[in-house]
């Protein structure tokens, strides 16, 4: 069952892609030498977005994050590592002078409460 969960090219992602682009603004996909992989980047404006699963990325106070009920100190290990890891790349980037977003899966379905954060973080951003 593992094996068909995607870290790559996601629907949220894709939608998150779409949103960036309507921007007008240029990336890059899944930049391999920065720091975590964020999923766009642009490397000469210095910023870059992570789009993030609920579950997998432990959104705090989110319905999509919901707690597995078996194997639970398994999953609730696994969980607080992605969480440590996550935190860890974020620092790293913004260490090099990174602007850094973190886009959960729930501000993707609603598409008003995604274009306001694009915006926001871009606003005051140099593009």
């Amino acid at each position: 069952m593992m094996a068909r969960i995607r870290s790559k090219n996601t629907k949220p992602e894709v939608l998150t892609r779409s949103a960036v682009q309507a921007l007008g603004l240029r990336f890059r996909n899944h930049v391999g030498d920065l720091p975590g992989k964020p999923d766009l980047a642009n490397k000469s404006h210095k910023w870059a977005i992570f789009v993030h699963g609920c579950f997998w990325h432990s959104h705090t106070g989110c319905r999509l994050a919901s707690s597995p009920k078996s194997n639970t100190g398994y999953w609730s290990e696994k969980l607080a590592r992605n969480q440590v890891r996550d935190a860890e790349k974020i620092a790293a980037l913004e260490s090099q002078g990174y602007r850094v977003l973190v886009v959960w899966e729930c501000e993707v379905r609603d598409g008003a409460r995604l274009q306001r954060a694009l915006e926001m973080f871009f606003a005051s951003a140099v593009r």
